[in-house]
């Protein structure tokens, strides 16, 4: 099948991005063609069953995607369970509040992989493609996503470290993207997965109440808005708010142009426009929706190559619950 501009353009910049992250020798769109043909299909069409079921549940399988691979590289290890012996990582705290929906959703795509293709389909490109499905359904870009990972065997609730909290301030935010092989021009576009999901008022209630001892709420936070938050996060309360109120569950650019207002609702998202360089990209992917989607598939392809295994190292595990 002849692929259209569009597409050709995605899988040029897939190809460049592989090459960027070293992976273009082990990774490739297409790598279930042969061996498991059906492989995508089955994902999507469990993905839809569920959303069906839960309309917000892909924000919460693209959030997966991101910490499995910010955390020892996209090897699937979020997925393994804790034993009496050891923590995993789905039990640290950075993701306390990811939903076993989401876990449960693999475990049936997993299911029906091992009875088309036994063996065949790691659970790490399983995330990926749910991650890619999942934007693509709120109204984003469908970028073709280089498979080929293998299951990784070890999985540590203390290395959730490695994940970004809502606190940081953009150097630190900028050292850690850097740190996993990523630039700044990707820090802000993947930031822009914000623009769909929930978040608990714990993540960001420091800004709201006794920011410092001269003022009540964070400075850098528009006091309507404050207002708001504060409305529906309590004191004490953990709730759960809209990452992106003006549209939720719409994947647009109405994020970064609630950063221009002052209206980010972590300290990790409004620090993007405490520098020039990062403002400056904030107020383009503001202006040109478009550029923002091509910017966060091309952002995604190369996150999705973080410390991958590949060839003969790691496993394809049975049961992504399991190691082998």
């Amino acid at each position: 099948m002849a692929l259209g501009r569009g597409e050709m353009s995605l899988a040029i910049i897939v190809v460049l991005c592989l090459s960027a992250m070293g992976a273009e020798a082990y990774l490739k769109v297409g790598f279930y063609s042969y061996s498991c043909p059906k492989a995508e299909e089955i994902v999507q069409e469990e993905l839809d069953k569920a959303l069906e079921e839960d309309k917000g549940i892909g924000s919460d399988l693209l959030r997966m995607h991101f910490h499995d691979c910010f955390v020892r590289g996209c090897d699937g290890s979020l997925l393994i369970d804790s034993t009496k012996d050891n923590a995993a990582e789905k039990d640290g705290k950075p993701n306390e509040t990811v939903e076993d929906e989401g876990f449960e959703i693999i475990d049936k795509i997993k299911e029906r992989l091992e009875a088309e293709c036994k063996g065949t389909v790691s659970c790490a490109d399983i995330l990926a493609f749910l991650a890619r499905d999942s934007v693509a359904h709120y109204g984003g870009v469908h970028y073709p996503v280089p498979a080929g990972r293998r299951d990784g065997r070890i999985s540590r609730a203390n290395d959730t470290l490695d994940l970004p909290p809502p606190t940081f301030k953009l150097g630190n935010l900028t050292k850690l993207f850097v740190s996993k092989g990523l630039s700044r021009d990707d820090m802000v576009a993947l930031s822009g997965a914000h623009t769909i999901g929930i978040a608990h008022c714990s993540a960001f209630s420091d800004r709201l109440y006794n920011f410092s001892q001269m003022v009540k709420a964070d400075p850098s936070l528009h006091p309507t808005y404050a207002a708001q938050l504060r409305g529906e996060c309590p004191t004490g309360s953990d709730n759960e708010v809209d990452m992106d109120p003006p549209s939720p569950l719409t994947f647009d650019n109405s994020y970064f142009k609630s950063l221009l207002v002052n209206r980010g609702l972590f300290t990790s998202d409004q620090t993007l426009m405490s520098k020039h360089g990062t403002a400056t990209l904030v107020k383009r992917f503001a202006k040109k929706p478009a550029l923002f989607k091509k910017k966060f598939a091309a952002a995604m392809v190369k996150m999705g190559s973080i410390g991958v295994l590949t060839g003969e190292q790691g496993e394809i595990r049975t049961n992504c619950r399991v190691v082998n």
